[in-house]
């Protein structure tokens, strides 16, 4: 069931009907981190549907001409074809540009999901392009499970913080997979591996999502511009 914030949902709301600036007005650039690992190619759990991707790329379709109307967006992948090593498949497709929502498009429409999931780089590395030690910058993770690549989400969602002169990871987890023990590997307990924690200690949003538009909505969600002024 899609959850978030009323001050985010209100942001939205807002800037829904107006009319999009000439250059973006977000005052902090993004990075979207998405999900290219092999289990995207498989249907969500207990159905025998399309591969998650699909409905992924028509969430990207719809979310992103929108958003990138209003704030410079990058993007960084993982898990894709054309690595030796899976675990180092993190690839910066491009740092934050004004209209990119075409280009972040094209990108995922492009991608043939394979191998691992190291979240936890790719979050580094769409932080460090952000040079987030010197300004502030959001990155949005989308993603269907948890860290496989031995990655500490919880250590670098704590070092971020520390370190950064604001930024805010937002995590998403699409149609998540149980476990063995029926948890879901977005949060397992007591392990140094659950994605949502990056969130958690940088102030982020945590929401989960099945379908296309509730992946559509909490894209909207975590990237919409705060109107602070009229939420105060």
């Amino acid at each position: 069931m899609f959850k978030t914030t009323k001050r985010l949902a209100l942001a939205a709301a807002l800037l829904a009907p107006v009319t999009a600036p000439a250059e973006p007005s977000c005052i902090s650039d993004a990075i979207i981190v998405f999900d290219g690992s092999a289990s995207m190619s498989e249907p969500a759990p207990g159905t025998e549907g399309e591969p998650r991707i699909v409905a992924a790329r028509e969430a990207m379709r719809r979310a992103m001409p929108e958003i990138a109307a209003w704030r410079r967006l990058g993007l960084v992948t993982y898990g894709p074809q054309g690595h030796p090593k899976s675990c180092d498949s993190v690839d910066l497709r491009f740092p934050p540009v004004h209209d990119a929502a075409p280009r972040i498009i094209g990108e995922v429409e492009a991608l043939r999901p394979d191998g691992d999931t190291p979240l936890t780089s790719a979050v580094r590395r769409a932080a460090d392009a952000l040079d987030y030690t010197a300004r502030p910058g959001v990155v949005v993770l989308v993603t269907d499970g948890r860290e496989t690549c031995g990655g500490s989400p919880c250590a670098l969602g704590a070092e971020l913080a520390a370190k950064g002169a604001g930024l805010i990871v937002h995590v998403i987890g699409f149609q998540l997979q149980p476990d063995l023990e029926g948890h879901p590997l977005f949060r397992p307990d007591n392990s140094v591996h659950k994605a949502d924690c990056m969130a958690e200690k940088t102030g982020g949003l945590v929401v989960t999502t099945e379908t296309v538009e509730e992946l559509v909505e909490a894209l909207r969600e975590t990237l919409a511009c705060p109107v602070v002024s009229l939420l105060d």
